[in-house]
C-alpha cells in the first residue's frame, strides 16, 4: 500500500484495532508483515499489480490521456468478491480502488452493506479523480477535459454509464473526508440520492506530535539560523493539483520582500535535479519519505508548512503538520477550510493569489508569537477532531448503526 489514501485508510485501520474492532485490509500490493493485511507480498505479485495499473489504463492512454492526470475506467476482471466472501466480513468499507483493483460491475457482488470513503471523485465521475473546472459530473459526462475529448460520447460518458447501472440499488453509505468533497458528492448525478456523512480522516498524534524543533533539525542536518518552509506531496512537482506553479511565484514574491537571506525551502516527494527551478530563496531537497517518524520529525523542524494545491479534499500533509504544532498556509479550496482555522490554526489565502500566498506566509514567518499560537491552537484542534481514537469511534458509530 502507498499513496495518501493507502496512508488514510491504514490509519483508519489501526484506529479501529485500537478500538477492539476486528478490522482486515485487503489490498493489491501488501508492503509490511502486518497480519491484519491481506495482499501479495511478492515481487511477482508486485509486478502484476503493476501491470494491472497499466492495463487498466490502456483505454484512457487510446483515448489521448493527458500527462499528470489519472484516468481509470475500471474494466479488468477481479477476483475480490472470493476472497472477500473467505473473510466473511459484517461490512466492507472500501476506500481507494482504482488501479485495476477492482471491475467496478462486482461490488454487486460483494453481498454486504457497502461504506466508501471518497478519497478523491473517482467513484462519481466518469474516469477522472479530479475534475479541475469541469462540472459535467454533474450531469453524465462526456467531452472529457482529462481525455482532451470534445465527443459527447466519449470514454468518460461510457464510464459514467457502467458507474449508472453498477451503483444501482447498492446498500452504499458514501463518507466524505471533508466537507467540500461531500458538497461535490450531493451535485453529482451518481450519488444525489446517496446518504452521503462527513468524517474526516484520522491521525496518530502520538507520533505526529510538537518536539523541540532544534533538535529536529540538528538530526535532520537543517540549518538553525533560517526560516524554514516545508512543501511536499506525492511526486508534487509533477502533479499540477499541488500547485508546484503557485508555489513557485509566491515565493519568488517573497523573495522579494526580502526572505531571500532569511527563508530556505525544503522539498520532500521529490528529488530531481531537472526539476529545480530559482525559487528565489535557499532550496533543499529530500527525497520520498517513506519513514513516518522521519516526517514527523521534518515538521517539528519546519516554521511553516505551505499547501498551494489548486483542488484537494483532507490532504495529510496538512494533517501531519498541524498534528506536530506547525502552521500551514494553503489557498481557500477545498478541504482546507475543514483543517485550517484562518488566523486561528493556520492562514488561507486568495485562489490562486501568488501575491496573497506570499503574504500569507511572510505574516507567519515573520511574527514569532503568532506562529507560536497557530501551532498550539493546531494541535489542540486535532486532539479533538482528528486524532485516531476520535475518528475510529465515529467510524464505528456509523457501522455500528448500518449494521443495526
Amino acid at each position: 500500500m502507498e499513496g495518501g489514501a493507502a496512508l488514510a485508510a491504514n490509519r483508519l485501520h489501526r484506529g479501529l484495532l485500537g478500538c477492539r474492532v476486528d478490522s482486515r485490509m485487503l489490498v493489491q500490493s501488501k508492503l509490511s508483515d502486518d497480519p491484519t493485511v491481506t495482499g501479495s507480498t511478492t515481487a511477482v505479485g508486485r509486478l502484476a499489480a503493476r501491470i494491472r495499473y497499466q492495463l487498466d489504463a490502456l483505454p484512457a492512454l487510446v483515448s489521448r490521456r493527458r500527462r499528470g492526470t489519472t484516468f481509470t475506467p475500471a474494466w479488468l476482471p477481479d477476483t475480490l468478491a472470493g476472497r472477500i466472501a473467505a473473510l466473511a466480513p459484517d461490512l466492507i468499507h472500501l476506500h481507494w480502488v482504482a488501479g485495476g483493483f477492482l471491475r467496478l460491475e462486482n461490488l454487486a457482488r460483494f453481498n454486504r452493506p457497502l461504506v466508501w470513503t471518497l478519497h478523491d471523485m473517482w467513484p462519481f465521475t466518469g474516469g477522472c479523480h479530479y475534475t479541475g473546472d469541469c462540472c459535467r459530473f454533474a450531469d453524465s459526462c462526456g467531452s472529457c477535459p482529462e481525455l482532451d475529448s470534445s465527443v459527447e460520447d466519449d470514454l468518460s460518458r461510457r464510464v459514467w454509464g457502467r458507474k449508472a447501472l453498477a451503483w444501482r440499488g447498492l446498500p452504499l453509505t458514501v463518507v466524505a473526508p471533508s466537507s467540500w468533497m461531500a458538497r461535490c458528492a450531493r451535485e453529482s448525478s451518481l450519488f444525489s440520492g446517496a446518504r452521503i456523512e462527513v468524517l474526516p480522516n484520522g491521525i496518530d498524534s502520538s507520533l505526529f506530535q510538537p518536539g523541540d524543533r532544534r533538535a529536529a533539525r540538528e538530526i535532520l542536518r537543517l540549518p538553525q539560523d533560517r526560516r524554514l518552509i516545508l512543501f511536499g506531496a506525492m511526486s508534487p512537482t509533477a502533479e499540477p493539483r499541488k500547485g508546484f506553479r503557485h508555489l513557485l511565484a509566491g515565493l519568488r514574491a517573497l523573495a522579494a520582500q526580502g526572505w531571500g537571506d532569511r527563508a530556505e525551502l525544503v522539498v520532500y516527494g521529490a528529488s530531481d535535479a531537472r526539476q529545480r527551478p530559482d525559487f528565489g530563496l535557499p532550496t533543499r531537497y529530500v527525497g520520498h519519505l517513506s519513514d513516518q517518524a522521519r516526517m514527523a520529525l521534518l515538521n517539528v523542524a519546519a516554521d511553516v508548512v505551505v499547501a498551494p494545491s489548486t483542488q484537494d479534499n483532507l490532504p495529510n500533509t496538512v494533517l501531519e503538520a498541524l498534528s506536530c504544532g506547525t502552521p500551514v498556509v494553503a489557498f481557500r479550496i477545498g478541504g482546507m477550510p475543514d483543517l485550517i482555522g484562518h488566523g486561528q490554526t493556520g492562514w488561507l489565502c486568495e485562489p490562486f493569489d501568488p501575491e496573497d500566498l506570499a503574504r500569507g506566509i511572510a505574516r507567519v514567518l515573520g511574527d514569532h508569537a503568532l506562529r507560536e499560537t497557530l501551532g498550539r491552537q493546531a494541535r489542540a484542534q486535532v486532539e479533538r477532531e482528528f486524532s485516531l481514537s476520535v475518528v475510529a469511534r465515529r467510524h464505528l458509530g456509523l457501522y455500528e448503526e448500518l449494521l443495526g
